[in-house]
Parts: structure tokens; sequence; C-alpha cells
């Protein structure tokens, strides 16, 4: 895989490198309140109740959007690439469910449910998931039009049109299937209402591993590559050559 060198920064005494960091520590503080700031408001963004009933393939049988909450009344969807035929499920899909695998028993703890979601069938979903080793909820909308309905798979005519609708508005998309991660509330009446969805680089709150290589010199050091997240694989790929990974 392609990689810079390290940066050649100063290089100067403990004392400058205290007082330079005192100054990027008050960036930080303000860049953490406004992080705060905008959390607040997501959480006030108006809700919409739901009126079609989806039901996907789950491994026990059918189940329903309310379902999938399993006894909380907050749930949030990983919306995975994983379309009907596909060899193996997106490698930065997984990426990021390998994140959310780790988080689901705490994310029960507050009142939250997890599920994956792809367009693949059932059968296709699961020898996949075993490969990864996720025990997380992971269920089949092939049948349904939810990813439709949330703008994260596409018809072949749309593809055709050379523009699709993902991530608020019409543009180019390389796949069928898109990335994205959508949030849904339950009242105490039983109604299920949409509160949230985030696509493209919004995704990237849960890949903790970006957060970490934010701290170090290097960075994310992506500069080289074709994309962003061309480096991701698989976690079982690692050591195999980027001559051996084909990219879905």
């Amino acid at each position: 895989m392609k990689t810079t060198s390290l940066p050649r920064p100063s290089i100067v005494s403990a004392d400058q490198w205290h007082t330079a960091r005192l100054e990027l520590l008050r960036e930080e503080k303000k860049l953490l309140r406004l992080q705060d700031e905008l959390a607040a408001r997501r959480r006030q963004l108006p809700w919409v109740k739901l009126t079609k009933p989806y039901v996907f393939a789950g491994p026990s049988g059918p189940v329903t959007l309310a379902d999938l909450f399993a006894g909380s009344s907050q749930l949030v969807i990983q919306h995975f690439m994983l379309g009907a035929g596909w060899d193996e499920g997106c490698k930065s899909c997984s990426f990021m469910l390998d994140h959310f695998n780790a988080a689901a028993v705490h994310l029960t703890a507050r009142d939250v449910a997890f599920a994956a979601v792809s367009r693949a069938p059932l059968v296709e979903i699961l020898p996949f998931k075993q490969r990864m080793g996720w025990n997380v909820n992971w269920v089949s909308s092939h049948d349904s039009d939810f990813n439709f309905d949330y703008h994260v798979s596409f018809t072949p005519d749309e593809m055709a049109g050379g523009k699709v609708y993902y991530n608020y508005g019409p543009r180019e998309f390389p796949h069928e299937e898109a990335p994205g991660v959508s949030v849904f509330a339950r009242a105490a009446d039983g109604a299920i209402h949409h509160t949230y969805s985030t696509y493209g680089r919004g995704v990237e709150f849960i890949m903790g591993a970006y957060h970490i290589l934010d701290l170090v010199p290097k960075g994310r050091d992506e500069s080289g590559l074709d994309y962003g997240m061309e480096w991701v694989r698989h976690h079982d790929r690692y050591a195999q050559t980027t001559d051996e990974v084909a990219t879905p």
C-alpha cells in the first residue's frame, strides 16, 4: 500500500512544544464545544412519522422495522453496501461495521438498538457475516422498498441516467448501493419516526480508527491514493498484497 514518509516538522525545546500545544488545545476545546452544539441541534431536528410498513428477512424469519428495536426506544441502522450477487460486502462498509460490532453492546445499555441492513438476500449476507466474525443483527431488505426510500440503493434506470439522489442531492455515484446511517425512534404508542440520516463522509463518526490516525504524524496518509479509503481492507485481508485484493 502507498504510504508517505514521515513529515519533517520543526524540532524545538520541550518548553516551546508546551507553548504550541497549549495554543492547539484552545482550538481543540473550541471544536469540542461546537461539536456539542451541533449534536444538540441534531437531536432537535423534527421527526417524520413512518406510515409504510417495512418487512425484512432475518435469520429467524420475517421481521418488521419495529422488531429491530428489540425492546429499545431508539434504533441506529447501518446501510451496508452488499448488493444481490456480490461476492462480498463493501470493504469500507466492513471497516465501519467492525466499529459498530464492538459498540453495539454499549449502545444497548443506553436504550439504543443496532442493525445492519443490506439489499442482498439473506442467504448471501449470512456467509459473509460469519466470515467477518460479526455478531450484530443484520437483515435483508431485498423484498422491501426500504433501501430505495432511504436513498442507498439505486435502480438500473437511475444509474443509466448518470446521476442518482444521494446525500441530499443529485450526484454521480459509481455503484448501485451506497453507504449511510439512519436513526429511528419508537414512541410510547408504538409509532416509529425517522429522526436522522447521514451519508458520505458523514458516516465517519463511527470510524474510531480514523480518529486515531488523525492523532499521528502522518495523519490518514491518503493524499497519494486514488480515493480516500483505497487503503482499507476487509480485516481478514491485510496480509494480502494490493494486487490480490479486488475492490468492489
